[in-house]
């Protein structure tokens, strides 16, 4: 685990998203300055994104702000943390199961989590293999992940996990999602860029007849 002296927060350039405030901006900050650092040593994130972090940053805050997560989230695939971290960071009520199966990634979650001192659960094992595991009881009112796999292969999975109001947020470059059992509720084009889509899928609910 990388190690050593505590620079001084890197601070996020705020210009598409509402900037926070206080605890939350020193949060994102300190995720930034961590996510580079670790960066350095271990494969979190691409060129591109090193080269756009505040954009991606930003985006994330953009995102929060239109889901307004709270209560059980679930992000699939939470990587090097984008869009999870922010997310978290910008939603206080909000309980977070950051699924993450690299052993590097979760690691560098974990330690996340705890230097920013976040409401959030790391879990390093598949999605698949989590959902089994978890108390029957526990029901998700948002799922988040970008662009992982096929979502018509394994969206299909959460519906016995997500609660009657339930939806899944994807992030991709297509502005369409075909998802059995799930119907597009919403499509938001982010700010970062023209192919960048915030897709929000809801299930589809039967009437019952009455009599």
């Amino acid at each position: 685990m990388p190690r050593g002296r505590r620079s001084a927060p890197a601070r996020v350039q705020w210009r598409k998203a509402k900037r926070p405030a206080g605890k939350q901006m020193d949060r994102l900050s300190r995720y930034k300055e961590l996510l580079l650092s670790w960066n350095s040593r271990v494969n979190l994130i691409g060129p591109e994104v090193v080269r756009n972090l505040d954009d991606h940053i930003a985006e994330a805050i953009e995102a929060a702000d239109l889901l307004r997560p709270s209560g059980e989230v679930l992000d699939f695939g939470s990587g090097g943390g984008l869009p999870a971290i922010p997310m978290a960071i910008v939603s206080p009520s909000a309980h977070v199961h950051l699924v993450e199966a690299d052993a590097r990634k979760w690691a560098f979650l974990k330690h996340v989590v705890r230097e920013c001192e976040l409401d959030c659960e790391v879990h390093g094992t598949r999605l698949e293999t989590l959902l089994p595991q978890l108390d029957r009881s526990l029901r998700f009112g948002l799922v988040t992940s970008r662009a992982v796999g096929r979502p018509e292969r394994w969206v299909p999975w959460l519906a016995s996990h997500l609660s009657p109001q339930g939806r899944v947020a994807l992030f991709q470059a297509d502005e369409a999602a075909s998802v059995p059992g799930f119907r597009t509720a919403a499509t938001h084009r982010l700010t970062r860029g023209d192919s960048n889509h915030l897709v929000v899928l809801e299930m589809f609910h039967v009437e019952q007849p009455n009599g």
